[in-house]
């Protein structure tokens, strides 16, 4: 299978203060592995060109635990997912690009490939994987327009009240187009109450620019869990226990 993916790029340079932790968030462990190791592993399912880990806080720490065949981008100041994947934009091949956080160790190969596979049939500048949650809070909501495509994600805090009752959410996974997406990141800047880029946008951006950005929904939303807290940690740690336990069951090893 040929991949429409030139790179993938992962997001690991992030402190994590909730984990109330000296250690990486990324390297928390998940049954027995840190959990970038995790996302890695689903993100060869899509066979990109090259496999691109953005590094930051506390980077000497997890620079040893890195694959060799992985390139490295640092980003010495943490000032926002948009600005991370700025970071990487010397190592990004041209074409469809694959942005993963790194806190998400339940993802699978599968659950991307799905999205990879979305695009291409959508056709779309831009797809975002998005989930459905019962309880919204926190999450950026995904406003469609009439025909379904992608018009905007909002903030929770930014939300109105209409959006705010929106129970479609970001999961912070896209596929973007280089050099189009760095471009529209470039020209941004930080002017907002948080100082920071956000990837969300590009999505602000490619809209502005008459293209179509989509929407791939995960079935199931414990499968892109983002991981940003000790008990957010905890609840990882049973699902993939339980995963084990159902391969063990079923005859399949996992590393």
């Amino acid at each position: 299978m040929t991949s429409c993916i030139g790179s993938v790029v992962v997001l690991a340079a992030g402190q994590g203060k909730r984990m109330r932790s000296k250690l990486p968030k990324v390297l928390h462990s998940v049954c027995g592995r840190p959990m970038l190791l995790y996302v890695l592993e689903a993100a060869r399912a899509v066979r990109p060109e090259r496999l691109v880990v953005v590094v930051g806080h506390g980077h000497e720490q997890v620079l040893p635990w890195l694959p060799p065949d992985c390139v490295v981008a640092l980003q010495e100041e943490q000032l926002g997912t948009g600005h991370a994947l700025l970071a990487a934009a010397e190592q990004i091949l041209p074409g469809s690009v694959l942005v993963l956080p790194g806190d998400t160790p339940l993802v699978t190969g599968e659950v991307l490939q799905t999205l990879v596979a979305d695009h291409e049939r959508l056709g779309a500048a831009a797809t975002v994987l998005t989930m459905e949650l019962d309880d919204p809070s926190g999450y950026g909501r995904v406003v469609r327009d009439a025909d379904g495509w992608v018009l905007r994600i909002v903030e929770h805090r930014d939300a109105t009240p209409e959006e705010s009752a929106v129970h479609e959410v970001n999961s912070g996974m896209y596929v973007l187009p280089v050099p189009l997406a760095l471009e529209i990141l470039s020209e941004v800047g930080a002017d907002n109450d948080q100082r920071e880029i956000y990837l969300t946008d590009v999505i602000a951006g490619l809209r502005d620019r008459g293209e179509r950005v989509a929407a791939s929904r995960v079935a199931d939303a414990s499968l892109v869990l983002g991981v940003n807290s000790q008990e957010e940690l905890a609840q990882a740690e049973a699902i993939m226990a339980g995963r084990h336990a159902a391969d063990r069951r079923a005859g399949v090893s996992r590393q």
